[in-house]
């Protein structure tokens, strides 16, 4: 009895036993396939990955157009006595309800995780609508019978100016 071995007590059968094995697939075609799959439909994690493709480099030259424009960020020499924060780009697809590439969107953010409260700053301010709130406001639409519309700008600034 010492020398038995363990019978199986599950009824599932794996890969392994049945048979059947998965074909090998060369390691040099899956580099070069997911190098050809960055480019087209799949979002950039850094910068040296997006200065390749025409698409991005348009959506950072949009995005750094409209702070411009919008005279919400300038770049200016670093003070000697200051920590600076650093910054990036996030590269997002925009789809289509097809899932279609609508458009390419670049978004520059700060590098906030590098600050120190109270050495690089001492309060935030983060506005943002609560759940609580829309409610209020579409209830208070539907109540009036008003006509609910949803817009896109592609910036704040942008929609400040023009009329809603």
């Amino acid at each position: 009895h010492e020398n038995q071995v363990p019978q199986r007590t599950h009824h599932k059968v794996i890969r392994s036993q049945d048979g059947t094995r998965r074909p090998k697939v060369p390691l040099l075609f899956l580099a070069f396939h997911s190098i050809g799959a960055h480019q087209e439909d799949e979002e950039p994690h850094t910068f040296q990955q997006a200065q390749h493709n025409a698409k991005w480099m348009n959506a950072m030259n949009k995005e750094l157009s409209a702070l411009h424009r919008n005279q919400t960020w300038d770049l200016v020499p670093p003070p000697i006595d200051k920590n600076i924060t650093g910054c990036k780009m996030i590269y997002k697809l925009k789809r289509n309800a097809d899932g279609s590439i609508a458009r390419h969107k670049a978004i520059l953010v700060a590098k906030g995780y590098s600050q120190q409260e109270g050495v690089d700053y001492f309060e935030t301010y983060g506005p943002m609508v609560k759940p609580t709130t829309i409610r209020l406001v579409l209830s208070i639409d539907v109540s009036h019978g008003w006509t609910i519309r949803q817009q896109r700008f592609s910036s704040w600034n942008t929609a400040r100016r023009s009329r809603i």
